[in-house]
């Protein structure tokens, strides 16, 4: 397979995606059947695949609604699954968060509630505090998304304009009891914080919203601003919690490592940097083709042949209005192929687990060290898509995009670089 390097980096990121299979992960959670009724709710990207794994799982009736991005799904025959758009909201993510609260009205102590959380959920659940309107949440995604902030510290800030997230959902389920399934796509998976946590309080105050939007320099309206000023989200220790359970049962980290370990099956070391790498993606790009050179070069830090395996979320900050088409994965390899140009025995894969690079039909994309030259014998030049943050276009033009399709599930980046 090594003889075939793209096909050898494909066949990791499926282990990898496998590894985070919701019918898996969610049959070693199953909570005991309630008394009571069963009732599902949920967000996410992974939202329709975890609520049809769910629905082959569980043994006795269920009922329930949950909210996938606009796009393919998969069918589920007792749980309602309803659509809406990703990344910026739109009226009908807020008729799925309306839904989602009224599923889980009158409920009883004898009654459970199985919370089915995914990376996307917070895009996909807008409900701004009254006096608000869906314009003024959908603007503040975007002011989100353009600032560069990280996924952790954006979702920080919607859980405090929100009227369900920071665990109002769970808080509106009392006295029923919440047990949350989440697949992380948040670097540490800290459970708060995926899809901002509808059924999982949050710990961090309306001053740690401030704090974030005044050192990321997150452009808002006053109104918004004091509005998350004056957040007072659900208190962890208030007894509406106390019996609830949550656990994370997909992760970057477990994906990695089985992606590891296939490699190892085939006879090739394999070494994981982080499974909670931030920060720029252009710029992490770099980081990751210094870490490539010094291999071939000097078989440090680690002896070739290597795979090198990275996780997390990295950023991308519009500097303007204008700009291409791509993704973090996609501009992330496109500065990693221009800093190894000319170097022989790299080639890498980044792409995004839930099989959706952005807004475009790709995962991410491959490359080499004659990807830039490539491009520049296409006519064009490889440096000027990468200022554009339009990678996409980029590897379209000399067919190496990496187009999987949805993949059900959604545990972050996975890079992977092989050097022989």
């Amino acid at each position: 397979m090594m003889d075939h390097p793209h096909l050898f980096l494909a066949h990791l990121f499926e282990r990898a995606v496998e590894a985070a299979d919701p019918y898996r992960a969610i049959v070693r959670y199953l909570p005991e059947r309630p008394k009571g009724r069963t009732v599902v709710v949920g967000a996410g990207k992974a939202a329709s695949q975890m609520a049809a794994a769910f629905e082959r799982a569980w043994q006795g009736p269920v009922e329930g609604v949950v909210v996938a991005r606009h796009g393919p799904i998969e069918a589920c025959s007792r749980i309602k699954v309803m659509q809406a758009a990703h990344p910026v909201p739109d009226e009908a993510g807020q008729c799925g968060a309306e839904a989602l609260l009224r599923q889980v009205e009158g409920l009883g102590e004898d009654d459970l509630v199985v919370a089915l959380i995914s990376g996307g959920g917070s895009a996909l659940l807008p409900l701004p505090p009254l006096g608000f309107s869906l314009a003024d949440e959908a603007d503040l995604n975007r002011a989100l998304l353009a600032s560069g902030a990280p996924i952790s510290a954006m979702n920080v800030v919607r859980a405090h304009f929100s009227r369900i997230k920071a665990g109002r959902l769970a808080a509106a389920a009392y006295p029923a009891r919440v047990v949350s399934l989440i697949v992380s796509d948040i670097p540490g998976d800290h459970p708060a914080l995926v899809a901002s946590g509808p059924t999982v309080p949050d710990e961090t105050s309306a001053d740690d919203a401030m704090r974030l939007i005044k050192d990321y320099r997150i452009a808002l309206p006053s109104t918004v601003i004091d509005a998350i000023a004056q957040a007072k989200a659900p208190d962890p220790k208030a007894p509406e919690f106390a019996r609830n359970t949550v656990h994370v049962i997909a992760s970057a980290s477990v994906s990695l490592a089985a992606a590891a370990e296939a490699a190892r099956s085939h006879g090739i070391q394999a070494v994981i940097l982080s499974d909670a790498i931030e920060g720029e993606a252009k710029e992490i790009g770099l980081m990751h083709a210094a870490i490539a050179r010094e291999i071939v070069r000097n078989n440090r830090p680690f002896n070739k042949p290597v795979l090198v395996l990275s996780g997390g979320e990295t950023t991308v900050t519009m500097a303007g209005a204008r700009a291409g088409r791509g993704g973090r994965n996609s501009e992330f390899l496109l500065s990693f192929a221009l800093a190894i140009e000319g170097v022989d025995g790299i080639t890498a894969l980044a792409a995004d687990t839930d099989g959706i690079d952005g807004s475009e039909n790709n995962a991410g994309a491959f490359c080499d060290g004659t990807t830039a030259a490539r491009l520049r014998s296409s006519g064009q030049d490889g440096r000027r898509y990468l200022l554009a943050h339009d990678a996409y276009s980029a590897f379209e033009r000399i067919g190496d995009l990496f187009v999987p399709g949805p993949t059900g599930t959604n545990v972050n980046d996975f890079r992977a670089m092989v050097i022989v």
